[in-house]
C-alpha cells in the first residue's frame, strides 16, 4: 500500500505537484496526505533497525590498560556480539582526555563514531578555561558503563583508624598530614579538597602523576594518607600494606562490606569515578536508544558484572537522559569545589 501511494506521490511531484493531487478523489486525496506523514516515519524506522551498518569506533582517551580501556573493550566485544558488527577500541590519550572528546565532537553525528565520557571531563570543563567544546550541549550521553568509589586510605604508619580519628588528629596537628592526589585537578584531588572543606581540617596536598607513583610513595610511608581509585589499591589494602578509613560513596563498596562510606559519617558526601558513552550531538535518536538498549543489556549480564567488581566498580545502568543529567550535576558539583579551592589545570 505504502508503494503505492508513494508512486502516486512521486507522480504528483513532476509539473504542477499540487494541481496533480488536488484532481485526485477525496479517499484518495486522504490516502497520499497520511503518506505524506507516514513514509518519513517508516524510513526513520528502517534506519534505526539496519544499524550498525558497518563498523563503530569507541575512543578513549587514555592509554591501553587503564580501566576505560579494559572496560569499553570487554562492552565493546557484547555489543559486536549483540548487533553483528566490530566495536573498535581506539586509545587517543591527551590533555587528560580533551583530545579524545574533542575528535568524538568534531566527527559526524551517524553513531559510527562514540567516546568513553566520565569524571575526568566533567572536571575539565571547569579545570580548562578555553576548552573548545563543552561536554554538555556539545555531545549527547549514550549510555553508563561502570562507577567506582575512591577510597581515603593511610600508610599504617599514621596512628588513625577510622574517620574520626583522622579529622581529629588533622586539627591537632594542622597542616602537617600530607594528602597525595594522582594529579592535579583529578577527581582524588578534588575529592580531598571536598573533604576538607566538609571537616575544617588542613592538610598539605602531595600531587602526583598518576595513581602508580602515588601509590609507591604512599606504600614506602613518603605520604601519608590519599584517596584513590579502589581497583587500583583494593589489593594493597586486603593485604594491610595500606589502611582504608572509609570509601568516598554513599554506600558502602561490595569489594570492601567491613569499610564504612564517608556517607555514613558526613552526610551528603559522594565522590565517585564514573565513565560511560556519548557521541556527536545530532546523531539520531533511534540510534542513541538502540545502542543504549544493547549497553544495557550488556551491563545486565552476570558475567558482566562480575568482572567490573573484579576491577572494583560496578554497571552504571542509566538512560540516554539519566546519564546526560548525572554529567550536568557533576559538572557544577565539582566546578564549585574546583573554583572554591582555586584549583587550576598544569
Amino acid at each position: 500500500m505504502v508503494a503505492i501511494i508513494g508512486l502516486t506521490i512521486e507522480r504528483a511531484s513532476r509539473g504542477n505537484a499540487w494541481e496533480t493531487v488536488m484532481r485526485l478523489p477525496r479517499r484518495r486525496f486522504l490516502q497520499v496526505a497520511a503518506a505524506a506523514a507516514i513514509v518519513p516515519v517508516v524510513s526513520g524506522i528502517g534506519r534505526a533497525q539496519t544499524y550498525p551498518a558497518r563498523p563503530v569506533r569507541i575512543l578513549v582517551g587514555f592509554a591501553a590498560g587503564g580501566t576505560q580501556d579494559i572496560v569499553a573493550r570487554l562492552i565493546g566485544q557484547n555489543l559486536a556480539e549483540r548487533l553483528g558488527q566490530q566495536f573498535i577500541i581506539e586509545n587517543r590519550p591527551g590533555a587528560n582526555s580533551n583530545l579524545a572528546m574533542e575528535m568524538v565532537v568534531r566527527a559526524p553525528a551517524d553513531g559510527y563514531t562514540l567516546g568513553v565520557v566520565g569524571i575526568a571531563n566533567v572536571l575539565n570543563a571547569t579545570l580548562y578555561e578555553k576548552l573548545s567544546f563543552d561536554v554538555r550541549s556539545d555531545l549527547v550521553m549514550v549510555a553508563g558503563l561502570s562507577s567506582s568509589p575512591l577510597v581515603l586510605e593511610v600508610h599504617p604508619a599514621l596512628p588513625v583508624n577510622s574517620v574520626t580519628e583522622f579529622i581529629a588528629y588533622a586539627k591537632a596537628n594542622p597542616g602537617k598530614i600530607t594528602v597525595a592526589s594522582y594529579g592535579v585537578g583529578s577527581i582524588s584531588h578534588v575529592a580531598a579538597e571536598l573533604f576538607k572543606t566538609a571537616t575544617g581540617i588542613q592538610t598539605v596536598h602531595v600531587p602526583y602523576r598518576g595513581s602508580g607513583p602515588m601509590l609507591i610513595d604512599l606504600l614506602a610511608g613518603q605520604v601519608q594518607a590519599a584517596f584513590d581509585n579502589l581497583p587500583a589499591s583494593v589489593e594493597h589494602i586486603r593485604a594491610g600494606t595500606l589502611r582504608a578509613l572509609a570509601v568516598t560513596t554513599a554506600n558502602r563498596s561490595d569489594a570492601l562490606q567491613q569499610v564504612p562510606s564517608l556517607g555514613e559519617q558526613l552526610r551528603g558526601y559522594e565522590a565517585s569515578a564514573f565513565f560511560g558513552i556519548a557521541a556527536p550531538k545530532s546523531t539520531p535518536a533511534v540510534t542513541i536508544s538502540r545502542l543504549n538498549e544493547a549497553i544495557n543489556a550488556t551491563l545486565a549480564e552476570p558475567r558482566i558484572a562480575k568482572r567490573l567488581a573484579e576491577l572494583g566498580g560496578a554497571p552504571l545502568v542509566l538512560s540516554s537522559a539519566a546519564f546526560a543529567k548525572m554529567i550536568a550535576d557533576e559538572t557544577d558539583k565539582w566546578g564549585k569545589v574546583i573554583r572554591a579551592a582555586n584549583i587550576k589545570a598544569e
